[in-house]
């Protein structure tokens, strides 16, 4: 008896290391081929003096639900996003439709591609290697939420500057940030509940974008980086 279980532990034992040893590699294929991709379209990287952002012309050809490119400066934040019909088709695909575990970055469905929304979020998955929105962590630190307050959004045939002024941690069913029509009490809900704040003199007018990802702090927690477009 005491052989057939010693047999049995043996065998779990054998079973439980093959199978992390294939999580191990099956992750570790998810991340090549996700750094495959974002080699491919670096090549379409925009530049800051175009005033027509042929690159993104051209990788629209190439992928037509490309909406723009988004540059976040000191992260790895530095990729093409889409708009699609929903938000659950680039969740877990890349830009060719294929499953994919980092997904694509992607505009939520109810804001306009152009950023004429009053708030245009932004989705990306936080990846444990750092790459899509996993290094927007970052600016939980102080010393770095001080010193980067601008990105830049290249759309096909205008440049839109980022102006940072907020980073939270929030559920993923917060209305007040996850509004694409804010209302009147946002700026003061977020300077109540921001970890990280600063003063850029926001109007109730302003243009803001929304960058979000997941956060393990909490159940259904949420990291958000805001900015004022300019």
């Amino acid at each position: 008896m005491r052989r057939i279980a010693l047999s049995f532990l043996a065998l779990l034992f054998a079973t439980l290391l093959c199978y992390s040893a294939y999580r191990v590699w099956d992750i570790g294929k998810d991340y090549s081929a996700e750094a495959e991709m974002h080699k491919l379209v670096l090549e379409y990287k925009p530049q800051p003096a175009e005033s027509v952002n042929q690159s993104v012309i051209d990788l629209r050809e190439q992928y037509p639900d490309v909406a723009g490119w988004l540059t976040v400066p000191n992260t790895n934040i530095d990729y093409p996003f889409v708009r699609y019909k929903d938000n659950d088709f680039y969740l877990r695909r890349d830009l060719n439709g294929g499953d994919a575990m980092a997904g694509t970055l992607f505009i939520d469905y109810r804001c306009e591609g152009d950023f004429t929304s009053r708030n245009t979020i932004i989705y990306g998955h936080n990846m444990k290697n750092g790459s899509m929105f996993g290094t927007l962590k970052a600016f939980a630190e102080n010393d770095f939420f001080a010193a980067n307050t601008s990105g830049a959004i290249y759309l096909p045939r205008e440049t839109l500057a980022l102006a940072f002024f907020a980073y939270l941690v929030v559920d993923h069913a917060d209305r007040e940030i996850y509004s694409v029509d804010t209302g009147e009490g946002y700026l003061a809900y977020v300077e109540k509940n921001a970890r990280q704040y600063r003063d850029i003199g926001l109007a109730e007018g302003d243009r803001l974008v929304t960058l979000s990802t997941c956060s393990y702090e909490f159940n259904n927690a949420r990291m958000v980086l805001l900015a004022k477009v300019s």
